[in-house]
């Protein structure tokens, strides 16, 4: 497993924050949320209820977190701290790779998930091992955030595997492909120019 299916707070993405609230409040937050709200960066706790807020630049979205699962995805977040990205780019990094926030590139086929630690860490530390710097992972994070809800095995490395086998695109010349175009890590269906709507992911755009 890549992380945890949703369990069940609340996180609602709107066009300039991000509200987390827990389950067993969020019929009470939705009358109470815009009055007892504490602005602020971070996972913010708010008083007896379990709230949390932070900014977004995201779209509208509600996702459903237990308190279990909101420390696992903190924790996931620390994975990202070597980069220097701000707690809203590691929230809106986390939330594209897992399906908690839209992202055109897996369209409807994403169940959300819960990051777990051990997965972005693998997925790091292989993308470091193919000669990637922290300062590259930085860009490949931005310019493609799903690759750390991509599959390590089955797609990461056959990709890599394909693109060494297939072109010879190794070395230095991987390091400029990644960078150029690090969605190629995340590509696993080829149309052959036969369209099957999953242009995303599809080996016929490299």
């Amino acid at each position: 497993m890549l992380g945890r299916s949703l369990a069940s707070p609340v996180l609602t993405f709107e066009s300039t924050t991000l509200n987390y609230v827990s389950a067993s409040d969020f019929a009470k937050s939705a009358f109470n949320v815009q009055t007892d709200v504490i602005r602020g960066r971070g996972w913010t706790p708010l008083s007896a209820s379990k709230k949390w807020e932070l900014y977004s630049t995201a779209r509208n979205q509600t996702i459903v977190l237990s308190d279990e699962d909101r420390k696992t995805w903190e924790a996931s977040r620390e994975a990202l701290n070597a980069f220097q990205f701000s707690d809203n780019e590691e929230d809106l990094i986390l939330g594209k790779a897992f399906g908690q926030l839209h992202s055109p590139y897996w369209g409807e086929e994403r169940v959300k998930e819960v990051p777990e630690l051990d997965h972005v860490n693998k997925t790091l530390d292989y993308l470091r091992s193919l000669g990637l710097s922290d300062e590259d992972l930085c860009k490949v994070l931005k310019k493609f955030p799903e690759v750390l809800g991509c599959h390590l095995d089955e797609e990461l490395k056959n990709n890599i595997q394909l693109l060494e086998k297939e072109w010879g695109i190794k070395g230095k010349s991987l390091r400029s492909l990644l960078l150029r175009n690090p969605k190629v890590l995340g590509y696993n269906v080829d149309c052959k120019g036969d369209c099957i709507s999953k242009c995303t992911r599809c080996w016929v755009r490299f």
